[in-house]
């Protein structure tokens, strides 16, 4: 039987790029997005796609509803994917800025998975998927609030695999490092509204930041295409016994090395100068 799966994040990047492989492969992908007209755009090119926002409890529940309806009540796997970024730095962030990038982050994460495990306790297995970064595994100037949701939801997922292990139900981190996407030009709403950057006691140092944010320079150094997580994600969804954690690109091998082996100020002094 072909096997399902819930996919969210769509409109681009990885998330994109994850739904048309597994389509390929002959899974029944059903491509979430935020905005109506990305889920358009999408069902042109033959894919299921429709709303799920994870800020949107009511989204969120709708989503697993039209699952529900769609295959009689079944789900093989989700991959939870969609997130974005708030740059600035920690002591500039308000409160409402870690609140509104926690809900989509973290919350609506966990709101999606708590509603797919029934479906996969009754059909005794499944497979949830969780997309965090090698910002899960080690800190970045400038990228509190998002370093902040990754790490959280890095210690949510280590529970739930544990607790799940006696479920049938395997629970998968995979941590990309630098991978094209969209997600520099779509935390520039988020700078934005949130960041009042001209007031801060760093004004001087958001120069480079604005550049990065602003100006188009190309590749990032080690950077790879979304499909070098989808090739991660092929093996999560399909290998009978996959591993608990995918590393995706050099920055996350050494990262993920560094943290383990190096004290706490010497991995601090090697994030700092890049």
């Amino acid at each position: 039987m072909t096997k399902t799966i819930l996919i969210t994040g769509c409109s681009s990047g990885i998330g994109l790029d994850a739904a048309r492989g597994l389509k390929a492969r002959g899974w029944r992908v059903f491509a979430t997005c935020r905005q109506e007209g990305d889920c358009a755009r999408l069902q042109a090119e033959g894919l299921e796609s429709f709303v799920l926002d994870y800020a949107d409890e009511s989204s969120i529940a709708d989503a697993v509803a039209e699952v529900v309806a769609r295959t009689g009540g079944t789900l093989d796997a989700l991959y939870n994917n969609g997130a974005f970024a708030c740059p600035g730095a920690v002591e500039d962030l308000p409160r409402d800025a870690l609140r509104a990038i926690f809900e989509t982050n973290l919350f609506g994460y966990h709101d999606l998975t708590r509603r797919v495990i029934p479906l996969m306790r009754a059909q005794g297995g499944g497979r949830i998927i969780n997309c965090s970064s090698v910002l899960g595994l080690v800190a970045l100037k400038w990228r509190g609030a998002y370093v902040a949701t990754k790490f959280a939801m890095e210690g949510l997922t280590d529970v739930l695999r544990i607790e799940m292990a006696d479920t049938g139900i395997k629970v998968i981190l995979i941590e990309p490092g630098p991978i094209t996407s969209s997600i520099r030009e779509k935390a520039i709403p988020h700078f934005e509204r949130w960041i009042d950057w001209e007031n801060s006691a760093r004004a001087p140092e958001y120069a480079a930041l604005r550049g990065r944010l602003y100006e188009s320079r190309g590749p990032d150094k080690w950077e790879l295409p979304a499909s070098a997580v989808t090739a991660k994600l092929i093996h999560a969804l399909e290998s009978p016994r996959p591993k608990p954690r995918y590393y995706v690109t050099m920055p996350t091998h050494l990262m993920g090395f560094a943290r383990r082996i190096l004290p706490t100020p010497v991995l601090d002094w090697l994030i700092a100068k890049g």
